[in-house]
């Protein structure tokens, strides 16, 4: 909330560097692969890229009519992309600092983006209750997901790219096929909006968060998630 960011020494606890820049709060951040790179989002509808070696702005990714709420880099760490409140995502050039594409589609706030683990797909997740799967060189939008009844928070592909998760307002989380975007499957059981989602390394294990003050692991059985 105090608008900056600060990049911490693990192993002493000790801070290394301000990120001072954006003039509101920033609600989004994350490492590059390589980890040299931080990117950040805000609500001064900016997202900014920053060397971590140096603790200085490499660019300003500005071209958002509304806040940031999201902002995650590809696994090659040359692309990131950011979702807004504006509706629409944006990808960027990290080296140039450029709008590559604008995704459209979506009729009300972005709230979360995410890569696939070969970076050849995005997933978008809104306040409209839908999910979107677009290719990321063309920026076509491939599948649309329909079937939560609130708005969805969180999206997560699984490791081999076929899947994604989402969790929702309405008190689920939905498995999509990438491909057709139909559901998969319905995780039930929480009693409160579910707020975060997540794959284990294999893909055969998902971890869910809710405001009821639950975590679920759900494990595969046959192809067909249980709750433990």
């Amino acid at each position: 909330m105090d608008s900056a960011a600060i990049i911490w020494d693990v192993e002493t606890g000790k801070q290394l560097f301000s990120l001072n820049g954006h003039s509101a709060e920033v609600v989004s951040l994350a490492f590059n692969n390589s980890g040299d790179t931080i990117i950040t989002g805000s609500f001064d509808y900016s997202a900014k890229l920053w060397d971590v070696r140096s603790g200085k702005v490499t660019h300003s990714l500005f071209g958002h009519g509304g806040e940031i709420s999201s902002a995650q880099f590809n696994f090659t760490g040359d692309l990131c992309i950011t979702g807004s409140i504006d509706t629409t995502c944006k990808i960027w050039s990290v080296k140039t600092g450029q709008c590559v594409t604008t995704l459209r589609g979506h009729n009300d706030e972005v709230l979360d983006v995410a890569f696939n683990a070969a970076g050849t797909k995005i997933a978008t997740v809104s306040a409209d209750c839908t999910a979107r799967i677009y290719n990321t060189m063309s920026g076509t939008c491939v599948a649309t997901c329909y079937g939560h009844h609130s708005e969805i928070s969180k999206v997560c592909f699984n490791p081999q790219g076929n899947m994604i998760i989402t969790a929702s307002g309405d008190k689920t989380s939905r498995l999509w096929d990438t491909q057709s975007g139909e559901c998969i499957q319905i995780l039930q059981g929480h009693k409160d909006e579910i707020f975060s989602c997540a794959f284990n390394y294999e893909g055969d294990t998902i971890i869910t968060g809710s405001k009821d003050n639950t975590c679920k692991i759900w494990v595969s059985q046959s192809k067909v998630l249980s709750q433990r």
